[in-house]
């Protein structure tokens, strides 16, 4: 079928998708997601094409098979699904599809060496929908991920996609917006900002021409939601962008995505195309008189260029600089014209939101935070990935059920939220609600939702410290306050964790962060104390110890530690004197060992490759 020129006819499409399917058929699903690929996902599938050739089976006829976007897990990756047997297989290898094929394909039955482990119980759980990780999430804006392949506009339409649309399409502007304003919906992005309000000001102004953007420049250290959903759902990206056209009058909208996301890029682009050809987008889209299209403007990996008018003056032609705040985007943003920009979960709410009501969505979350937000939970636990969860889920929630704990059994120190902006939230505050103001009460921040939890091991300056030396590089330098403030916290903090901290330091951090906060001209700048203020607030015995003590308690500070042997431990073995590169450590076999301190680079691969755990850092 072409375009689909009216409502009746996309529903109509929609009924004659859905007589095709095959409700029992079993259906191999492949995660293609950036970081399944970077496994060898892509050979995955490939075998599977190939097995199922050679067995004689026919897809279609015997089982389907389908690429799909990130299912989440990553560190488990490559992941294939398999329905409606709601089975999840990890770490496949093209060597374990013939097996899987013949076992659960054919036979039914389990391959239970691919199905997840309990890491505490050591207990097997093969359903998708009961390993821990998946159990406690509640999907909205990664509600396809993982189930359509996002190439594929009519997996989008027969899940029931553009219904949103074709709804909004029957509303009035003032409609829509209100609706968005009743849901509670608040930008994803990172300031949290009300997306109703946002809209309601830009449809305001008197203009004859109006622009929709899509942030896509997701550019926090470990921060992988976006990314995602652009590659794994871009459709839904492009039915909020178009449903917010309709609301605030705009006939173009632009998707700003950073370079280092090609297969964001390609997805994006594949999916406009497909949107325009069915008639989702261009002059008339499905019947109703509304001009609406949308370009992809790409960013060269200026982390400055997240903050919105830099955004819009680089899709200009122009240096990613950001301006005075006093100038609002929704009245002179893009071109000078007023601009609604929201991040890509902002918009792939909206859809969702329309379709099912403003009531149903603000029924999710706390009172002043609605509906679900997409994380991507790292550093030290067990389940890493892309995880949604409604807003008030507390820290411990999100790291014990759905991370599965701290590694190794070590003890929860703290998590980072929000960023290199953002704040470390330490673990006597775990029981703290997730939202935009408990986490800001806190002394940090959402951010676009990278959540880094640290253990026993991390050491809080050096975080500080690592996260200032993010900003002094990715600062445009345009205002005073970043281009002197921030190199000089670096200076300070480099002091403190080198042994060169005097009892001065901490208060000269203070008052370079007040004059951050106060004034720095866009938010890279105002949100850079976060990190220094929130471990100096939480973890001020560990800038203590490395000040007064001279001291790293985490054993991370090269310049404050010092490797030994525990006599009474080592076994003698001689592995941590093979893999020395000083050549540093000496000892007779089967007899304890002894580092020279003198010549010690402090490197930790003694302490790495030692079995028994003999090496000692104080």
């Amino acid at each position: 079928m072409g375009a689909i020129n009216s409502i009746e006819q996309l529903e109509s499409y929609r009924r004659e998708l859905a007589s095709k399917v095959r409700a029992d058929l079993p259906t191999v699903m492949v995660c293609f997601g950036t970081g399944c690929q970077a496994n060898g996902s892509r050979l995955v599938a490939e075998a599977f094409m190939r097995v199922i050739e050679e067995q004689g089976l026919k897809v279609g006829v015997n089982l389907g098979i389908k690429t799909t976007g990130c299912h989440g897990y990553c560190e488990n990756g490559p992941l294939v699904a398999l329905k409606p047997q709601d089975l999840l297989y990890l770490k496949v290898k093209p060597e374990d599809v013939a097996e899987i094929v013949e076992e659960t394909v054919k036979g039914g039955r389990v391959v239970e060496r691919l199905v997840y482990r309990d890491k505490i119980t050591e207990e097997l759980v093969a359903r998708y929908s009961e390993i821990p990780f998946y159990k406690h999430q509640h999907r909205i804006a990664l509600r396809h991920i993982g189930t359509i392949d996002p190439t594929s506009i009519d997996d989008y339409i027969l899940v029931g996609g553009y219904s949103g649309l074709a709804k909004a399409l029957t509303m009035k502007p003032e409609e829509l917006i209100s609706e968005v304003e009743r849901s509670g919906l608040r930008g994803r992005g990172g300031g949290g900002f009300p997306t109703g309000t946002k809209w309601r000001s830009c449809a305001a102004v008197d203009s004859d021409v109006r622009y929709v953007m899509c942030n896509g420049d997701e550019g926090d250290p470990g921060a992988f939601m976006d990314r995602s959903i652009m590659e794994g759902d871009p459709h839904s990206v492009i039915e909020g962008m178009i449903i917010g056209a309709l609301a605030v009058g705009s006939h173009q909208g632009y998707i700003y995505v950073r370079d280092e996301y090609p297969l964001a890029v390609k997805n994006l682009t594949s999916a406009l195309e497909a949107a325009r050809e069915k008639g989702f987008l261009g002059p008339d889209i499905l019947g109703s008189g509304f001009a609406f299209d949308i370009k992809i403007s790409r960013g060269g990996g200026a982390f400055v260029c997240g903050e919105s008018s830099a955004l819009m003056r680089s899709v200009e032609g122009n240096v990613g600089e950001p301006r005075a705040k006093y100038i609002r985007s929704v009245e002179r943003g893009l071109y000078n014209r007023p601009t609604v920009l929201n991040n890509v979960e902002t918009w792939a709410n909206v859809p969702e939101i329309i379709l099912k009501g403003a009531d149903w969505y603000a029924g999710m979350g706390t009172e002043r935070s609605k509906g679900t937000k997409v994380f991507s939970l790292v550093g030290k636990v067990n389940n890493t990935g892309l995880v949604e969860v409604p807003m008030g889920i507390t820290i411990r929630e999100l790291v014990e059920n759905i991370g599965g704990g701290v590694l190794g059994g070590k003890r929860f120190k703290a998590v980072q939220t929000g960023g290199p902006s953002g704040g470390c939230i330490p673990e006597r505050l775990a029981d703290l609600p997730i939202d935009f103001d408990s986490l800001t009460e806190a002394g940090s921040m959402m951010g676009s939702g990278g959540i880094i939890v640290m253990d026993e091991d991390t050491c809080m300056v050096d975080v500080a410290r690592y996260f200032t030396a993010f900003l002094v590089e990715e600062s445009c330098g345009k205002c005073t306050p970043c281009r002197d403030g921030l190199p000089r916290m670096l200076d300070l903090l480099n002091d403190i964790t080198e042994g060169r901290g005097g009892d001065e330091h901490v208060a000269m951090l203070e008052e370079l962060c007040d004059l951050l906060t106060w004034g720095a001209l866009c938010g890279l700048g105002t949100s850079a104390a976060n990190p220094v203020l929130s471990t100096i607030k939480y973890f001020r015995e560990e800038y203590d110890a490395h000040i007064k003590e001279r001291r790293c308690p985490a054993g991370v500070c090269k310049a404050l530690i010092t490797y030994s042997i525990d006599a009474e431990a080592c076994t003698g073995c001689r592995l941590c004197a093979k893999k020395c590169p000083q050549e540093c450590i000496s000892g007779e076999r089967k007899k304890p060992h002894v580092i020279d301190t003198t010549r010690c680079i402090k490197c930790g691969v003694c302490k790495d490759v030692c079995a028994y755990d003999a090496v000692r850092v104080s």
